[in-house]
């Protein structure tokens, strides 16, 4: 298999969901979701665990996303892991394609996710394995 990379630009929407009052004041969830651009042309849905901090730039999230629709040419479904942690303000960011989840074209697919956030619009870079099509 070949290491190939997609990139291009994504628009996403956050929506903070209330489940009455929170016990936790600190912890909060919220819905996902994209619209994909360039070489990955897809809309995904997802949901977002966050955890806030009393000290300014320090929080975590955790989310899992579902992504449907093309990739360089091939169509198909997988999932996105991400494990982020804001430290005083220095990123971590972690987001994976979860084992096995790729159906159709995509099946197979193995790889990671980089986000840049520049000027307020999302851009991603996604670096990727398939299994030959001949195989």
């Amino acid at each position: 298999m070949i290491t190939q990379r997609a990139r291009g630009e994504f628009d996403v929407k956050l929506t903070p969901q209330t489940d009455g009052e929170r016990a936790v004041r600190s912890l909060g969830r919220l819905t996902i979701d994209k619209q994909f651009h360039g070489d990955l042309e897809a809309a995904s849905q997802g949901e977002m665990l966050t955890a806030m901090t009393e000290t300014a730039g320090s929080a975590g999230y955790v989310a899992v996303e579902r992504v449907t629709g093309r990739l360089q040419g091939r169509d198909g479904a997988f999932s996105l892991q991400h494990i982020g942690t804001m430290n005083r303000g220095k990123p971590s960011l972690s987001i994976g394609v979860v084992p096995d989840s790729g159906t159709g074209g995509l099946a197979g697919l193995a790889g990671k996710m980089g986000i840049e956030i520049t000027d307020g619009k999302h851009f991603y870079d996604f670096e990727y394995t398939l299994p030959d099509e001949t195989s």
